[in-house]
């Protein structure tokens, strides 16, 4: 037989190998979203705090001294939380989430604290257990939490809904949640350029103890180290001289022996002689010199020793000094010199600050545990100062105890104010935040999923940087690159993506341990010269300088390879970067990571008999990470991956280069678990994202959290603000595995509508659509909307408070009315239809609210006056009350909280939208006689314009409808995950179309459709199926105002703001610009003066004052009065008949009055000069009012009848 040719040897070398089939991975989503991720994070972190954090706090702060006695002390031995309840007249009273959330209460355990103490005069060590010190707000679904391990009867029967994700906590009655807060790294130096173009390197160091900030910076070729202790920037040389390092080769040496370092650092060599600074003890001096606030240079203290505190405790303060060894702290400012120098040299080595790996994220765990501490050191210190008071004043006949000083409302309190207003501000750390906490907004189930992913940004997002805001390559699986806000928060504003874990602290010591049984060589036993030698790399755990290794790759997989055999922490992370020389190990919480399945060569390690086992319940998602299948990494450790999409790609060989296809199938390290698992938990709902346009699915992550649908199984026992429930919702027919993941099937929100996309009628330009009115009555986007308003019983000083009483038979037919729906015990009954300014509550109030009574319980009916509660709502719209609760808060006054109900069909104006970023408000609602049908007797729900596709591109709402077309054909759910066409998870349009022409439909969706108005074929074939619909929040009922006449603003007399307060339409700058460009001047000067603020006001005409100001005129007025009444003129007249000219009204005229002739023509006159107005009879003519009446009473003309009235030099009135 002969030789085969080279091409057919290679063909059978491919057939010959192995068919590795490709598992289907999805099953690990759903066991990974119950150990890890969306809301997990948040509970865990909580829950670190009360197991560790909480523990080690107390043992920082567990003695209190009295100051006068060393003897008497209080100690703290154990703390815990106990079962979330309230003391109520001496007996505790369990709490639940939702009892709490009905009566305005905090869902709060008691902490409690074991101590032992000392007695003055007693040896004897006296001990208590269960102290309360205070009460800890509890975050639902924790392990402090009455819900935990419940199964679905124990959560209903306790009134909660299955899915709720918990997370959040609840304080007087509003449901808070945490969000997670986005910092830039701790211990790690960031090389960057400040606002003046410098170079710098800064550390943000943070210990238990103490926080500040280390920053370098190169100035005119010299480097200097800025640090809020000292008022001016300190040379760097003489920071190494006091750090010990008195000889500059040494420094020299440690920055590298490349002539270019030391060119570099020479300037700041000659700067240091140049200040004559050789020794440790003139270094000493010169930063004595140097100290900013005059309080820390004191006289007494040795210069020495102030200067070494600072640079033991400020200058890089997470770098320790043992036995006042400097020599790490040295080490460490070399190696930040060292990687200025290289930015210097070359500008790719900045580091990036918007890059993921050189963020943290802080989680309400780590929030809560920062305000406890300061709130614990505070009760403490005011324990320690009434101890010191009460010894000072004690007349020994009571025994001193510590336990009467301990009060727990500071903790209390201090917890409570800052959940609910979002304010965090600790004294320590002169932290200052707002917003930390936000209300959890009900307004859709995937709105209240969305806050638990979301991410705060760390700086004000009123700046116009598009840095921070650009999505970053860094991101991906991390964060979700579609969910975020449009506006002034855009990109700042993240989501967590699905699979994304954020890490928690886990202890370093037995992470140094291993490092240096793996051959880290300690830095104390290296000289300077081998710091930066070319065949070693630093190794830094945690931003910690621990050693150098010659071998990083094998240091690394020694690391990896006991991370995945659980020996070491699996959120570990090991990073080796080539750039910088370092090998980067991490151990501290706040960092991102995310699971993904190791691949060995490129084959993955997960078999189809682990995920057998996993669908039998055998094996947990924990079970896999522990056998080394999968193992998490963070941003950093991606970089030293190499991540496949798909198990199939590697199977899927491209025949042409076999070997280029082999080395890279060889250099795979990991295989990512599901492709689609880099969208977040909002941005999951969009069917087919990857044929979108990207801002539209940003667009409807937006809307998303805006339908209406249901928000929960217990929604109708909630009381809510403001709650919209959809009354019919559905599944939609095109679904993703994301819906199924986070439960939206079972909680929806919105309709599948039979949708035509066809122009009809004109009303349906820019996005209008056209609605069936049938679909309406059938229930096609009916909502309820439920409303809660609240009358509390007040108790007011002297006892006294208000009653509720049986209303009275009314004689007034309105007053009648009003009481309509009130049941026998003067509160409105279920059920009953209610108006605004009915009456809710027929309340009455006593006169007397202030001054002592010796029996308030005793009043008679004539002390109380009517104080009715009356509902607020709009008027024209049907109201029901749906249900009144009673019940007393936390000041034992009784509440009554009134749900009231509305059914609200859409009507014209109400917006709706799909699922791919299209919204449109409704243009007109046509009877379904005039609509077109199909030959199958097929109506539309809704008619869109076929102008939304061109320029906004969503092709995935065309395979939509394709989709759920189909899915109604053949009876079954069809996907459209993102990426999921390879994997299986989104259904291919061609096999869409093969099932439409199975069943009788045009492959394309197109259907043939007749006219409903004249009945013919019309004569395009229009493309018509299902698309799953939204009614979003925003309805015409809620917007709709207007006004002609209404309140006005006291103090600028001008229509008040708002359709709540019955405001006025501002006619604001650009709209008067419009009108001055058309030259509409009159109406200008009536909207801006006569519809705005109008006033006449009374002006003297001699001072220019107003009139009740002006004592000459007041004067003059009065004897005006006397004279008329004198001369038999009726007073308190504005027009008088004037039948001869009275001699004592020439001076009266002269001054402050104003004539106008009322018959002959129209004039006003002002300030001697007379406007003309009109035609007199006869002539023209005009008078002056400075003109003498005698010169008036002389003319022919003389006027019949004159007005006498104030002037104003504000308004003119022009009749």
């Amino acid at each position: 037989m002969g030789n085969l040719p080279k091409d057919s040897v290679e063909t059978c070398n491919i057939l010959a190998k192995p068919i590795i089939a490709s598992v289907d991975k999805y099953t690990l989503l759903p066991a990974f979203l119950k150990v890890r991720g969306l809301v997990k994070q948040h509970i865990d972190s909580f829950d670190h705090f009360v197991n560790k954090d909480m523990p080690k706090i107390m043992k920082a702060n567990e003695r209190i001294v009295c100051p006068q006695d060393p003897s008497l002390y209080l100690r703290f031995t154990n703390i815990s939380i106990g079962k979330p309840e309230e003391y109520a007249e001496y007996m505790a009273e369990e709490l639940t989430p939702h009892i709490c959330r009905l009566s305005d209460r905090t869902y709060a355990a008691p902490i409690k604290v074991d101590i032992e103490y000392t007695r003055p005069n007693q040896k004897e060590k006296e001990y208590k257990k269960d102290l309360v010190i205070g009460r800890m707000p509890i975050m639902l679904r924790s392990s402090c939490c009455v819900l935990r391990g419940k199964d679905e009867d124990e959560l209903a029967k306790l009134g909660e809904c299955p899915l709720d994700p918990g997370g959040y906590f609840i304080v007087k009655g509003n449901e808070k949640v945490i969000l997670i807060q986005e910092q830039l790294s701790k211990n790690r130096i960031i090389i960057d350029t400040d606002n003046k173009g410098r170079v710098t390197a800064s550390v943000t160091s943070t210990t238990l103890e103490t926080k500040s900030k280390t920053v370098f910076f190169m100035d005119k070729d010299k480097i200097y180290l800025q640090l809020n202790q000292f008022s001016k920037p300190i040379p760097v040389m003489i920071i190494m001289k006091a750090l010990g390092m008195e000889n500059d080769q040494e420094v020299v040496q440690m920055l590298g022996r490349d002539p270019k370092y030391g060119s570099l650092i020479f300037p700041s060599l000659q700067e240091c002689r140049s200040e004559r600074v050789f020794t440790q003890k003139q270094a000493f001096e010169y930063l004595h010199g140097k100290l900013a606030y005059s309080s820390l240079a004191r006289p007494s203290i040795n210069k020495e020793v102030q200067a070494k505190k600072i640079l033991i405790d400020v200058f890089l303060a997470h770098v320790p000094v043992r036995d006042g060894n400097f020599r790490p702290k040295c080490i460490y400012t070399a190696v930040m010199l060292r990687r200025m120098m290289d930015a210097v040299l070359n500008v790719e080595t900045f580091d990036d600050k918007d890059y993921v790996g050189n963020k943290r994220l802080e989680l309400s765990g780590q929030l809560v545990a920062l305000l406890f501490e300061d709130l614990f050191k505070t009760m403490i210190s005011q324990v320690t100062n009434r101890m010191g008071q009460a010894y000072d004043k004690a007349s020994r006949s009571t025994p001193l105890d510590f336990i009467h000083y301990i009060r727990g409302d500071i903790i209390t309190h201090g917890l409570e104010r800052a959940i609910s207003t979002g304010n965090w501000d600790l004294k320590r750390f002169k932290m200052n935040r707002k917003g930390v906490s936000q209300v959890l907004s009900r307004l859709a189930f995937i709105q209240t999923l969305g806050y638990m992913t979301r991410v705060s940004p760390q700086f004000e997002k009123t700046r116009k940087v598009s840095g921070p805001r650009a999505l970053q390559p860094s991101q991906w699986g991390m964060l979700c690159p579609c969910d975020t806000p449009e506006g002034e928060g855009c990109g700042l504003t993240k989501n967590l993506a699905l699979m994304t874990h954020v890490t928690t602290d886990e202890d370093e010591g037995p992470l140094i341990e291993w490092c240096y049984s793996l051959g880290v060589e300690s830095m104390e036993r290296l000289s300077g010269e081998e710091l930066h030698a070319s065949d070693t790399f630093l190794v830094i755990l945690n931003g910690l300088l621990i050693g150098k290794h010659k071998q990083p790759q094998k240091f690394a997989s020694s690391m990896r390879k006991l991370r995945r055999k659980n020996i070491i922490g699996e959120f570990v992370s090991i990073f080796v970067n080539e750039r910088q020389r370092c090998v980067y190990v991490a151990s501290d919480g706040g960092r991102v990571c995310r699971p993904l399945v190791i691949a060995d060569k490129g084959v993955s390690r997960i078999k189809e008999h682990h995920m057998k086992e996993l669908r039998d319940g055998i094996r947990s998602f924990d079970d896999f990470v522990r056998d080394g299948l999968i193992e998490y990494l963070d941003v950093n450790e991606e970089n030293n991956a190499l991540i496949a999409l798909y198990d199939h790609e590697l199977h899927n060989e491209d025949e042409n280069n076999v070997e280029g296809v082999d080395v890279q199938k060889n250099s795979i390290t990991h295989i990512e678990i599901e492709p689609f698992t880099i969208l977040g938990v909002v941005a999951g709902l969009i069917p087919y994202p990857h044929h979108n346009q990207s801002p539209r699915n940003t667009y409807q992550c937006a809307m998303g959290k805006q339908a209406m649908g249901n928000i929960g199984y217990n929604q109708l026992s909630r009381a809510d603000d403001l709650l919209n429930l959809l009354v019919y919702t559905q599944r939609p027919l095109l679904t993703t595995k994301n819906i199924e993941l986070v439960a939206y099937d079972k909680l929806g929100a919105g309709q599948n509508a039979t949708v035509a996309v066809m122009s009809y009628s004109g009303y349906d330009i820019e996005d209008a659509i056209v609605l069936n009115k049938s679909s309406l009555d059938r229930g096609f986007g009916r909502c309820i909307a439920l409303k809660k308003q609240v009358v509390v019983n007040e108790i007011y000083s002297n006892e006294t408070s208000d009653r509720i009483v049986k209303p009275k038979k009314q004689e007034d037919s309105n007053m009648l009315r009003s009481l309509e729906a009130l049941d026998a015990d003067g509160i409105a009954a279920p059920g009953q239809i209610i108006r605004k300014h009915d009456v809710l509550v027929n309340k009455q109030s006593p006169i007397n609210k202030k001054d002592k009574i010796s029996n308030p319980m005793g009043l008679k009916d004539c002390d109380y006056i009517e104080s009715p509660a009356k509902y607020k709502g709009p008027e024209g719209v049907t109201t029901v009350v749906d249900r009144a609760m009673l019940y007393s808060d936390k000041d034992n006054r009784m509440c009554i909280k009134f749900i009231t109900r509305q059914v609200r069909r859409p009507e014209i104006g109400d917006k709706f939208s799909s699922r791919h970023g299209q919204k449109g408000v409704v243009g007109i609602i046509v009877q379904q006689e005039d609509l077109p049908f199909s030959e199958r007797g097929l109506c539309p729900d809704l008619i869109m314009n076929p102008h939304g596709f061109p320029s906004r591109m969503t092709i995935g709402k065309m395979i939509e409808l394709l989709g759920s077309k189909a899915g109604v054909s053949n009876g079954r759910f069809h996907y459209g995950s993102a990426f999921g066409e390879p994997s299986g998870h989104a259904d291919k349009v061609e096999d869409i179309s093969v099932t439409l022409v199975k069943h009788g439909f045009s492959y394309s969706g197109k259907d043939l459709l007749y006219s409903g108005i004249t009945g013919k074929p019309l004569e395009a074939y229009i493309f018509m199926g299902p698309i799953y619909y939204q009614r979003l929040k925003h309805m015409v009922i809620d917007k709709m105002h207007a006004r002609s006449t209404g309140p006005r603003v006291r103090l600028t007399r001008q229509p008040t703001e708002g359709r709540s307060h019955g405001g006025g339409l501002r006619l604001g700058e650009m709209e008067r610009d419009c009108l001055i460009a058309y030259g509409a001047s009159m109406l200008i000067y009536e909207r801006l003066m006569l519809s705005s603020d109008p006033y006449e006001v009374q002006v003297c005409r001699k001072c220019g004052t107003p009139i009740n100001e002006c004592s000459s005129t007041v004067e003059a007025s009065q004897s005006l009065t006397k004279m008329l009444e004198m001369a038999g003129f009726p007073s308190l007249q504005l027009l008088y008949e004037v039948p001869q000219t009275p001699p004592f009204l020439e001076a009266v005229f002269a001054t402050n009055l104003e004539m106008r002739e009322v018959n002959n023509g129209e004039a006003t006159f002002s300030r001697g000069r007379a406007f003309e107005m009109g035609r007199s009879i006869g002539k023209k003519q005009s008078w002056s009012v400075f003109d003498t009446w005698s010169a008036i009473n002389s003319s022919s003309k003389r006027p019949r009848a004159a007005e006498l009235k104030f002037h104003t030099n504000l308004h003119f009135s022009i009749r």
